[in-house]
């Protein structure tokens, strides 16, 4: 009986979705693109829209005939690559390569976080290639030629062969020139500052720092002036004048988007944002989990959204009451804002299980899989959580 063939990018995603389908589907990797732009000429006809000419790539060849052989067997092809621009534009190569007969269905198949649910939900709902998403990747495509190739020769003839041009690259580096040149231009100021060590009946030493003098905001721009404050400083009485006891509350932060994850896995991990995110990507398509198998740890990792789906914000609550207490849940879940313009098509990145916790899946992770798993698994938890409060 001829099974359906669903093709996603990778061999470790396409492990893991096998689990789930059952022996009705065949599940095979297209190892990322299969066409793109030829590398020796330009692939962009400026004169006509800027089209695009696509060719499959050459070292895909064999990959592309297992898929062609494996589509002419199958009675409906799934495309599941990941749910961005570039899955969608890889799917839409892949139709366009596979597509030769009009009775074979073609659907498109989205999920956010790769468990057993999620995936069969999708198989049951699917859907169609977003053309808006391939354009989009399509623009960004050309882009990074017209700049890479048009720009880089001029580099070559008028700074020095062998440096290239980029569509990110180039405008950063833009950014970069201005900010210095800012800095370059900034007219050094003197500026003075003075701190006493004080020392009351009882411990402890504490410092305090002159800001004001006969009730006035103090600025000291030689040593002149700094010399003179700490003469009558040091002639005066030091005298405790009121305490104030404040109550401060630090409100726990969103869970994690792209970007700030890369940023903290760099402060607190000392990850590059490329190993960050090639560290997020495994745990996202599945790590063999005992008896279990392979299962998808996080959500998907490239996101711009705080977004949490209701039924992981039930989860993430009655873990925090039965874990750490009524005391540290909130009334009712707390809701983010994503920032002005994210698209939020996906959630934000969280543990599709919080159940579970960092240290019972140590021994299935790597050191840094199981570091950067606990670090985006405590930030989820953290943000459904009543704020600390500080004296």
């Amino acid at each position: 009986m001829p099974k359906s063939l669903v093709i996603v990018e990778s061999p470790a995603k396409a492990k893991t979705i096998n689990k789930y389908l059952g022996p009705d589907y065949s599940v095979k990797a297209s190892m990322g693109h299969v066409r793109d732009l030829p590398k020796k000429d330009l692939g962009v006809n400026i004169e006509r829209d800027f089209t695009p000419s696509y060719i499959a790539i050459p070292s895909k060849k064999d990959v592309i005939a297992e898929l062609k052989a494996a589509s002419a067997r199958s009675v409906a092809v799934y495309l599941a690559a990941d749910p961005d621009r570039e899955g969608e534009a890889i799917c839409w190569h892949l139709q366009e390569l596979l597509e030769t007969k009009k009775s074979q269905k073609f659907h498109r198949v989205v999920f956010n976080e790769i468990t057993r649910d999620a995936v069969r939900q999708a198989f049951e709902h699917p859907g169609e290639i977003d053309a808006h998403l391939v354009e989009a990747q399509q623009a960004r495509r050309i882009l990074d030629r017209l700049v890479g190739y048009q720009v880089s020769p001029l580099l070559w003839d008028r700074v020095k062969r062998g440096i290239s041009a980029g569509r990110v690259q180039t405008v950063a580096l833009r950014l970069i020139v201005e900010r210095e040149r800012e800095i370059q231009a900034f007219k050094k100021q003197e500026y003075w500052t003075i701190t006493a060590s004080l020392e009351a009946k009882t411990p402890p030493v504490f410092e305090a720092r002159l800001v004001k003098f006969q009730g006035k905001d103090l600025e000291i721009s030689d040593q002149a002036s700094a010399d003179r404050h700490v003469a009558a400083a040091q002639a005066a009485p030091f005298v405790v004048q009121s305490v104030t006891t404040r109550e401060k509350r630090k409100y726990p932060v969103p869970p994690f988007i792209t970007s700030k994850l890369q940023q903290e896995a760099v402060r607190k991990l000392h990850f590059s944002a490329k190993k960050t995110m090639m560290l997020a990507q495994r745990l996202y398509e599945g790590v063999e989990i005992g008896d279990e198998g392979a299962v998808g740890l996080i959500t998907y990792m490239r996101t711009d959204s705080t977004r949490v789906a209701d039924v992981a914000l039930a989860a993430v609550r009655d873990y925090v009451a039965k874990t750490f207490g009524a005391p540290y849940l909130p009334e009712s879940a707390i809701y983010y804002k994503s920032k002005k313009g994210a698209q939020d098509a996906h959630e934000a990145i969280r543990p599709t299980d919080v159940e579970r916790a960092p240290e019972a899946m140590k021994r299935f992770l790597g050191a840094d899989e199981f570091k950067l798993y606990k670090l985006i698994w405590q930030r989820f938890v953290a943000s459904q959580m009543t704020p600390a409060i500080f004296d």
